[in-house]
């Protein structure tokens, strides 16, 4: 298997991607679901957090401030942005489920102790991206125009038979404003469950050069490299993106083999 491949598990706690586990300094994302009633609790420590309700509803408590059943998605291919809270550094935080529910926890390093803030649907840019089999729909849940000190959170559904973050892009070299350094995680989701998606990995020099078949919930980390993703027909696919790096800033570089597909219609 992929060493850049995380399967998903079956508890409560159905994948996790730390700085230690990745080899690498700022990303870290993590999955869990909970039965009503069931909770979680964290202390931010030197990072900063943003909490996507998935699905389901949830209870969020960080630090003295209180969101109570925020929420409102059955599945994440409906046509709905989801709620997210945003938590400083050095937060103590508890999630408690009022429905069976599903969320994901987003964090890099922080040195600035921002106030704790919900992040509604409403507030989301919404978008369409490419044309043809290289439509997709993406969510900004926290861009680079919101208050942040590293993380950047983003997802995407890309329709049956669709290719997506294609034509094939990177962000592995500091040298903005033409591209950013951004390590980053893709967090998988299929309708029907059953369903497989492929997702590619590479370097110009192919030091690395990974081709993963992706199953419901599995997570792909991108340490570098292009990292385009294919959903076969038959099926949908979704992916939560969680970048960080040393500048919180998101420009890419396309693969210059297929920058061509930019300029056909």
């Amino acid at each position: 298997m992929s060493p850049l491949l995380v399967k998903a598990k079956s508890g409560s706690t159905i994948v996790e991607v730390t700085p230690a586990s990745a080899g690498w300094t700022h990303v870290g994302f993590a999955a869990h679901r909970l039965a009503a009633g069931e909770h979680i609790s964290l202390e931010t420590g030197q990072r900063e957090l943003c909490i996507v309700v998935l699905t389901g509803t949830v209870t969020v408590q960080a630090g003295e401030q209180r969101w109570e059943a925020i929420g409102k998605r059955a599945s994440v291919f409906e046509n709905v942005s989801p709620y997210a809270v945003y938590v400083p550094l050095d937060t103590q935080v508890s999630i408690t489920a009022v429905s069976a529910a599903e969320v994901a926890l987003c964090s890099a390093p922080a040195t600035t102790h921002r106030p704790a803030r919900l992040i509604e649907p409403a507030s989301m840019t919404r978008s369409v991206r490419g044309q043809g089999a290289n439509t997709r729909y993406v969510c900004d849940i926290l861009p680079q125009t919101e208050e942040a000190d590293g993380l950047l959170v983003v997802e995407v559904v890309t329709p049956s038979g669709h290719s997506s973050s294609y034509p094939p892009h990177k962000h592995d070299s500091d040298n903005v404003p033409l591209e950013s350094s951004l390590e980053e995680t893709y967090y998988h989701r299929l309708n029907p469950e059953q369903g497989f998606a492929y997702q590619r990995v590479y370097t110009d020099d192919r030091s690395i050069d990974e081709a993963m078949a992706v199953e419901n919930h599995d997570v792909v980390m991108v340490p570098r490299g292009y990292h385009p993703v294919t959903v076969p027909y038959g099926y949908d696919g979704y992916y939560l993106n969680v970048m960080a790096g040393p500048k919180r800033v998101w420009h890419f570089k396309n693969d210059p083999a297929h920058e061509w597909l930019m300029h056909t219609k």
